[in-house]
């Protein structure tokens, strides 16, 4: 039986979800020529709820999430707490992961090659957790959805500030999902008084969509 290019043996029938995200995670840990991880810290794989309905993507590791090997540990981290927060939501509820599980360096923007090579393990993280809506975070992560993951047609997309809070229904890897971008996070930081009213309305979009799953 393949799960879109994941292999389910007769053992991992009968992991539960976090079992196989870990899986995923050895999986990663074992790729010694991935791109970008010779000049990372730490894998950043994921955190939250294994069996949330909804998943928040962004596009890859900064600095403080290369040093603690969690995605959206800093200050962007924190202003993504306090945007869940204001729609009642918890880290819990949700699931956070990035396209690129390795900090470019400088934070840098990723090649396409580098996309190419990590877009498997999103993919196969989409597939265990199947969530209803994924949240798009930032110009990067709106994107590659829109693009299907398709790394070629990512720059015939239109930007977040086109689409923010706009949703689509997509299929990414054979799975229908409802797809709502975003500002990034760390966007708010540098332009708080403009982004943070945005954020708001738009989570409050996220909300009406988490009440009909």
């Amino acid at each position: 039986m393949v799960r879109q290019g994941y292999k389910i043996t007769k053992t991992s029938k009968k992991m539960n979800n976090r079992e196989l995200l870990k899986q995923i995670e050895n999986e990663l840990n074992e790729k010694i020529n991935l791109p970008l991880k010779e000049t990372s810290k730490n894998l950043v794989f994921g955190k939250g709820n294994p069996d949330a309905k909804i998943l928040f993507v962004g596009e890859a590791a900064g600095k403080n999430e290369d040093e603690q090997g969690i995605p959206f540990c800093g200050a962007a981290g924190k202003n993504l707490d306090k945007l869940l927060q204001k729609v009642g939501l918890i880290l819990h509820d949700v699931y956070v992961a990035n396209i690129i599980k390795y900090r470019p360096p400088e934070n840098r923007d990723p090649l396409p090659s580098e996309i190419k090579a990590h877009t498997p393990y999103l993919l196969k993280q989409i597939q265990v957790i199947k969530p209803k809506v994924v949240c798009s975070l930032g110009n990067y992560a709106t994107k590659f959805f829109l693009a299907r993951g398709n790394v070629e047609e990512m720059k015939n997309q239109p930007g977040i500030t086109q689409l923010h809070g706009q949703l689509k229904e997509i299929k990414i890897d054979g799975l229908k999902i409802k797809l709502i971008p975003l500002f990034h996070p760390a966007a708010i930081i540098y332009n708080r008084t403009k982004l943070t009213p945005l954020w708001e309305q738009d989570m409050e979009i996220v909300k009406e969509e988490i009440k009909k799953i």
